[in-house]
């Protein structure tokens, strides 16, 4: 009875070894090894992983790619492939998910154990290794407990060496279960830890992950997230906070994931002519605008895309048409958008192309559509009255449509109403209606905190001056000499404001100074001239004159014949 025992327990441990050889053996080719390189080229670390898919998604340990810029795996053949991107990461529990570049290969893969080893169950290392009878780690699962609620972490009865970090821990099954991590205890040799390798599947890039501090401590390229919407999401925040070339890269693989998708055809457009506008490069932001429209399930939109597109080259590039390229075809895009869909956003459009080839009355009409419509603002508002402007259309007209425009703001006026008020207050100045011009103007300065420049002084001081302000001009006047000493300009308007309240001594004084900065300047000895007269100092008053008639100033003439013959 003991022999017939002994037998039994001899075939039946027979019979596990040889199927624990079978899978063993094809397992053992999803294993490879990992290096990983830093910012300076050279060797970051090296390590473990195994992949999880065909084509090429596998996992590894975050600790080993933290600082890398590139990473390669070695198979078991001994064959080199680089890692194309990562795909998800936790640093707390130190798993990394990525793809590897696979060059059209199918990659051995490992499948993942659907239900968790219980307490007791006996499992297996499977190690990385170039030769073919590689014996697997034996051990048991020694405890397991809950991570992020349905997935595994566990305590295994299994010695573990450092080259053993994030080898596949196998069931009885062949299948994966867990990756195997560093022991922090250095005391307990015979005891190991390994987190599910389905809560290492689970890591993705969502949106987000732009702003998530594990995987931005990898400089190795980040893949788009599996859903378009947060992948447009990712574009979107990329855009400013990544290079164009690195932006490229991002728009390629959008492209290559959504196929279908128009925005990533009209995005790699845009972003191809922020880098380059060589033939090559508006050769294929014409393919890529053009894809953009035979993919687009929403045609107007993608119509309104390319006169975007086509608009804003022309208006950037007007010397170098390319193609049809032009104001032309790009009315015609937006009108394509607008037959197929009236959106205020396309009447704006075509109002600006519009405006762009100075037809400012069907420009008007367009803006017109859109003041009609919620997407009404204080820019199309102004829009309308700048069309208003260039019809020379009525004072009365235009400054109505500037009140609705700065009328879309509450005073106290912050630095957004700014540009709006120093417009009207230029515009009531055009017709001549100076107080409330300089009210404009007294708005903007509060509105923009005092930091204005020596124009803006300058732009006032006139106002005040026609206003009959003449404090007001002289402080201004004064103002934009200090912050402009060689604009002489400032001078000459300074020692007329002077004049006008009387102080033509300090006119003379003023003009003095600016004659010293410039002996040729001819308006300011006309000026200087009339101070003097005022001062009945006609002999000085002459010789003023005879300078400005000397260098030339075609007024002159008027004032020597009115006063000296």
């Amino acid at each position: 009875m003991l022999t017939l025992f002994i037998f039994c327990v001899q075939c039946s441990m027979s019979n596990l070894a040889y199927g624990q050889g079978k899978w063993a053996d094809k397992a053992r080719q999803a294993v490879f090894s990992v290096v990983t390189y830093g910012a300076d080229g050279k060797m970051l670390g090296t390590g473990n992983g195994f992949f999880v898919s065909e084509d090429g998604v596998a996992l590894s340990d975050y600790a080993l790619f933290k600082g890398a810029v590139r990473a390669e795996i070695v198979n078991t053949d001994g064959k080199r492939l680089q890692v194309q991107e990562i795909m998800g990461a936790n640093e707390m529990y130190d798993v990394l998910k990525f793809k590897v570049a696979l060059n059209g290969q199918k990659a051995a893969a490992l499948t993942v154990a659907p239900n968790a080893p219980t307490t007791g169950a006996t499992i297996y290392l499977l190690p990385y290794s170039t030769q073919k009878n590689t014996a697997l780690t034996q051990g048991k699962v020694k405890e397991v407990s809950r991570v992020s609620g349905t997935y595994q972490y566990y305590t295994l009865d299994l010695p573990l060496q450092d080259k053993m970090v994030s080898c596949p821990l196998m069931d009885a099954n062949g299948q994966v279960f867990a990756l195997a991590q560093q022991n922090s205890d250095d005391t307990d040799k015979s005891t190991c830890y390994a987190i599910d390798a389905r809560y290492a599947m689970a890591q993705e890039i969502n949106a987000l992950s732009l702003n998530d501090g594990s995987l931005s401590g990898i400089g190795i390229k980040k893949a788009l997230p599996d859903i378009e919407e947060q992948a447009l999401v990712t574009l979107y925040m990329a855009s400013t906070s990544t290079s164009k070339e690195g932006y490229a890269m991002l728009l390629d693989d959008f492209v290559a994931k959504f196929p279908n998708s128009s925005d990533g055809y009209i995005r790699r457009a845009n972003n191809t002519l922020g880098i380059s506008l060589d033939e090559a490069s508006l050769a294929k932001a014409e393919a890529d605008i053009d894809k953009a429209l035979e993919v687009a399930e929403d045609k107007a939109e993608a119509h309104y895309d390319r006169a975007s597109l086509i608009y804003n080259y022309q208006l950037t590039n007007p010397e170098n048409v390319y193609k049809d390229w032009t104001y032309d075809k790009a009315l015609s895009e937006v009108r394509e958008a607008l037959a197929g869909n009236s959106l205020p956003a396309y009447s704006q459009l075509e109002a600006d192309i519009l405006f762009a080839m100075q037809r400012y009355a069907e420009a008007y009409e367009a803006i017109e559509k859109v003041n009609e419509s919620p997407l009404a603002s204080a820019a199309t508002w102004y829009s309308a009255a700048h069309c208003k402007e260039m019809m020379q259309a009525p004072a009365d007209e235009i400054l109505a449509l500037m009140d609705k425009c700065v009328g879309t703001f509450t005073p106290p006026y912050t630095e957004a109403a700014a540009p709006y008020l120093l417009e009207r207050a230029r515009m009531y100045a055009d017709a001549e209606k100076y107080r409330p011009a300089l009210q404009d103007y007294e708005e903007y300065y509060k509105a923009v905190n005092g930091k204005v420049n020596d124009q803006f002084f300058y732009l006032r001081g006139q106002c005040a001056m026609h206003a009959k302000a003449f404090q007001r001009a002289l402080d201004d006047f004064t103002e934009a000499v200090e912050l402009n000493p060689d604009e002489l300009t400032y001078r000459a308007e300074l020692a007329v404001v002077n004049m006008r309240v009387g102080r033509n001594e300090e006119a003379v004084r003023v003009l003095d100074e600016a004659i010293a900065k410039d002996a040729d300047y001819a308006e300011l000895y006309r000026l200087k001239g009339l101070a003097l007269l005022q001062q009945k100092k006609n002999k000085n008053a002459r010789a003023a004159f005879n300078k400005a008639k000397e260098l030339g100033d075609p007024q002159v003439d008027a004032l020597i014949e009115k006063y000296f013959n």
